[in-house]
């Protein structure tokens, strides 16, 4: 089990968010998350892949201080059955999923979308529209990603849950909302 952190008297304890994620384009997009919010949460990472289970989570925390107020997230796509069952089972962590992939997040920033779509259509339009390549955020898409958030959270709420399109990524979003303030 993880130590406990301890906050110093007559300090505020800020919180850990722990992401982990599917694969480099869901590392990539946190990384940015911990660009823009730099105070007072700090994002840790792991790309966890199919291997995601409660047992990893445990072992990747294990000997780093923790604290109550710390939360983990699961980011992943809704395109692997069996994925999503490994992270229904995974208690304490808040499940953030897209279907069909993460890019539909980064497409809600442009426009919004309401019917089905499918991920080489996402990644297309986001490579046609922001300059997107997998993997990697430029500065066009970072920009767009950081100054349209309230538009595209507004949009994903509007989403039909676990339907395509659908994405919670908002949840993240607004958790670091308010852990900043």
């Amino acid at each position: 089990m993880a130590r406990q952190r301890q906050a110093p008297r007559g300090k505020k304890m800020n919180p850990h968010f722990w992401v982990f994620c599917e694969g480099q384009t869901e590392e990539a997009y946190a990384r940015l998350l911990r660009t823009i919010y730099k105070v007072p949460v700090e994002i840790i990472t792991k790309i966890a892949g199919s291997k995601i289970s409660s047992r990893l989570i445990a072992s990747f925390k294990k000997g780093k201080p923790t604290h109550e107020k710390d939360k983990t997230f699961l980011v992943y796509d809704a395109d692997v059955q069996d994925i999503l069952d490994k992270l229904g089972q995974i208690k304490g962590a808040i499940t953030i999923i897209s279907n069909p992939c993460v890019e539909l997040w980064f497409l809600l920033h442009l426009r919004a979308q309401t019917a089905s779509i499918s991920s080489e259509d996402c990644v297309r339009a986001l490579e046609e529209q922001a300059r997107y390549k997998k993997g990697t955020l430029e500065a066009p898409l970072r920009n767009l990603l950081e100054t349209e958030k309230a538009a595209a959270c507004q949009r994903s709420r509007s989403l039909r849950a676990s339907g395509n399109p659908s994405t919670n990524l908002h949840v993240l979003v607004e958790a670091l909302e308010s852990a900043r303030e």
